[in-house]
């Protein structure tokens, strides 16, 4: 993704930020290099983590990601409807709306 496909509140931020933004991204490459899972588990996972913690523009950049990782539209949406049971009807149904949003950007 392009800096200028990145979202403008993040451009806005780590421009008056960059050392927090650095450090951020190294935190991120940390705990990807933490244990076995490959790049498209990380993404649906943290899809996951974003569907419980109702984080709208965190779950469409996880959507992004898990796409160029090579995740389907259907893998995506398995893993929003697998927070029925934990989160609710109402919280899945919502991560299946970012869902889909973040595919038709």
């Amino acid at each position: 993704m392009s800096d200028n496909e990145l979202p403008l509140t993040y451009r806005q931020f780590s421009s008056r930020f960059p050392d927090v933004v650095n450090a951020h991204s190294a935190l991120g490459e940390a705990t990807a290099d933490a244990g076995p899972l490959d790049e498209k588990t990380r993404s649906l996972v943290s899809l996951g983590i974003c569907l419980g913690a109702g984080l709208e523009s965190a779950a469409k950049s996880h959507v992004r990601r898990a796409i160029e990782a090579g995740a389907t539209r259907e893998e995506l949406e398995h893993a929003a409807i697998l927070g029925i049971g934990t989160v609710g009807f109402s919280r899945s149904v919502m991560t299946w709306m970012w869902i889909r949003d973040a595919l038709e950007d």
